[in-house]
């Protein structure tokens, strides 16, 4: 249950926590005195903390409820099936390759779109509803995260990955205008049609872990890391053939849509410099990226990096065509 609160006395009634709220949660409420907005829709609330964040006056505060469960299995249809040890193995050393070759500072992030149906692992929801984003990147420092739809903090990437409904001021354009990420309501309603999502309904939770330690196969490995480690996988990936790549990104719904969708629909692995919402919700440090790669991809790309990692890489890392300094 998310619990929404006003400081009665520091709220101005401007309305602009009404306008920004995607799932109209709020309204105004005349001759009520001092701070007239209402919490009409409680139950709507996913506790975005958008209205909380744009509030100019730091006047509400959003309080969320420790689900009842943390653990969600109990409810398969059919019973969950384990991956096997080989699997296991096999995607643990993928990471512990990746992590070693490339230095890389942040865990490997296995993400797998639950099919609606799907029996779920055993695997904790969080104790508060988490944007997508959220859960992925928090999954790089070692958390394993099950979440279904009722753990999601963000309508935009709900609607995207089919766990949800997408809003009608999403699905217009109307709240990136007031937002200030966009110019128009056209150029936002634009943006929405242009983006790719999934069919409503069709995925029952995303989960995402180490890919050093999956407990199902994987749909897309992330990693995040420097851009130097992302010309490393790009030239892992093409280390036989020398192809030029295409990237899809506008560095909107960026961890929903470049770093998962596209990898998942497309088998094609696909960058990503991240997002207005990824960026404004975690830690993540300015010199992140995000790359997704098929998990079908991962056996070329992994042999590829090997033999990268026996040359190229150290050379590159060690400066060796740069002329003595004087």
């Amino acid at each position: 249950m998310v619990k929404i609160e006003f400081d009665r006395e520091k709220c101005t009634g401007c309305m602009l926590c009404v306008e920004l709220c995607p799932n109209e949660v709020l309204e105004f409420k005349e001759n009520i005195g001092k701070g007239s907005i209402i919490v009409a829709r409680p139950d709507a609330c996913c506790a975005c903390m958008t209205c909380a964040g744009k509030c100019p006056k730091r006047a509400i505060s959003i309080n969320q409820d420790v689900p009842h469960k943390r653990y969600v299995d109990d409810g398969n249809e059919t019973p969950f099936a384990p991956l096997s040890e080989d699997l296991i193995v096999k995607y643990a050393r993928f990471s512990e390759e990746l992590e070693r070759v490339l230095k890389l500072r942040w865990k490997p992030v296995a993400i797998t779109l639950i099919q609606k149906g799907d029996p779920l692992p055993h695997v904790p929801v969080p104790g508060v509803r988490l944007r997508y984003c959220q859960s992925l990147i928090m999954a790089r420092r070692g958390l394993s995260i099950l979440m279904p739809p009722q753990s999601h903090a963000c309508p935009d990437g709900t609607s995207i990955l089919g766990l949800a409904k997408i809003p009608h001021k999403l699905a217009t354009g109307e709240i990136y205008v007031q937002l200030g990420k966009l110019a128009t309501r056209e150029a936002a309603a634009n943006m929405v049609k242009e983006r790719p999502s999934l069919p409503q309904g069709s995925v029952r939770a995303t989960l995402v872990t180490p890919l050093e330690s999956v407990v199902m196969k994987p749909d897309v490995v992330a990693v995040i890391a420097p851009p130097e480690s992302m010309m490393w996988l790009c030239m892992s990936l093409t280390y036989y053939t020398g192809k030029r790549m295409n990237f899809q990104m506008s560095s909107y719904n960026a961890q929903c849509v470049e770093t998962t969708l596209y990898p998942y629909t497309t088998g094609e692995m696909n960058m990503s410099l991240g997002c207005y919402g990824c960026r404004a919700i975690s830690d993540l440090g300015e010199d992140m990226m995000f790359m997704g790669i098929p998990i079908d991809k991962m056996p070329i790309v992994m042999e590829g990096l090997e033999y990268l990692g026996r040359k190229a890489i150290p050379d590159a890392r060690s400066k060796v065509y740069l002329p003595p300094l004087i």
